[in-house]
């Protein structure tokens, strides 16, 4: 049974604290019911197994990342591309260490080709976020602000893959990784010279 909207957040929100704090390797239901401020009876009552309550974390995760990118939409299409990659590569404002998320999140993605459910949700997330993307790059070249050429699904794909692959490599190397510069040739080259042409955006 669906959980209403205020049960759902409650039961999202602890899952969130759980695996910020405890990382995948110890996410229990237990340790998520022990950032819950309800009964844990409740959150079985909803979620069958931990795999169903990751999944549908995963779908939460992914109408919240929708949600900050495009806020209340009518957003400068180069700013909702520059704000993805930001969260994706720095994180967001959710009060939590990003580090500490892209550190569980990563864990979590690791088991998607041992749990076919985790796979099929993350790979739903993966073409929600590219058509995101690509619709983003066709508001733009409707604006006259993107280049015309630039096939908005390609485009997507590199864009995604990036800044994804720089969250990755952030989460492996630490302070090694080299954030702030490919976040800036993110900026640069793939947005404003790929996309607005050779001069450049704003």
């Amino acid at each position: 049974m669906a959980p209403d909207d205020s049960s759902k957040e409650a039961i999202m929100s602890a899952t969130f604290d759980a695996l910020c704090e405890r990382g995948y390797a110890n996410l229990t239901m237990q340790s998520i019911a022990d950032e819950f401020d309800k009964s844990k009876s409740l959150i079985h009552y909803h979620y069958d197994s931990k795999d169903d309550l990751l999944a549908a974390f995963m779908d939460h995760l992914l109408e919240n990342f929708v949600d900050m990118v495009t806020g209340c939409g009518g957003q400068d299409p180069v700013d909702e591309l520059r704000r993805m990659a930001e969260i994706v590569i720095v994180g967001g404002d959710d009060g939590h260490d990003p580090n500490d998320f892209h550190t569980a999140l990563l864990g979590l993605r690791a088991q998607a080709p041992y749990d076919e459910q985790l796979r099929e949700q993350l790979a739903r997330n993966d073409e929600r976020i590219r058509e995101l993307i690509a619709d983003i790059v066709r508001e733009g070249q409707e604006r006259g602000q993107f280049d015309e050429s630039v096939d908005p699904e390609a485009f997507a794909a590199l864009f995604r893959y990036a800044i994804e692959g720089t969250q990755v490599h952030g989460v492996i190397l630490g302070d090694a990784a080299q954030t702030d510069e490919v976040l800036a040739a993110v900026d640069d080259l793939i947005v404003d010279r790929l996309l607005a042409g050779e001069e450049g955006g704003e």
